[in-house]
């Protein structure tokens, strides 16, 4: 049975996928860092930003979250789902991922985060200018 409302489903599952977005930036981060690049601060610079824009989002949805007294928590994962427990009003919610699903949802809030820090940088620049 469903006891997530629309907007409590979609305030836990971005929460869910961005948080994976963020482990994916930083992970991003350490290979420039550490990989054998020409000019690696333009890219570093980059992923700073993008991981500051997607930790004020989190920040602003787990203030949401608790707020209506929302959770998510892993479950069990294996090679093709993973589960989660959506806690919200006192009532259970189980969902199945697919991983695959995951990692597209994950891919397309990386890809808008990347373009709102290009936002930023181009503003910034004709600011400048």
């Amino acid at each position: 049975m469903r006891y997530l409302t629309d907007e409590e489903l979609a305030t836990t599952t971005r929460f869910l996928f961005l948080s994976m977005a963020i482990v994916v930036i930083r992970q991003d981060m350490e290979i420039f860092q550490k990989g054998p690049f020409k000019i690696k601060e333009t890219y570093i610079d980059l992923l700073e930003k993008m991981n500051s824009i997607a930790l004020t989002e989190r920040r602003q949805l787990r203030a949401t979250m608790e707020k209506k007294k929302l959770q998510v928590i892993l479950i069990n994962k294996n090679d093709s789902f993973s589960s989660y427990l959506f806690l919200c009003r006192g009532k259970e919610e189980k969902r199945n991922y697919f991983n695959p699903v995951i990692r597209k949802k994950v891919r397309e809030i990386v890809q808008e985060i990347m373009l709102k820090a290009l936002e930023q940088y181009q503003s910034f620049a004709a600011a400048n200018a």
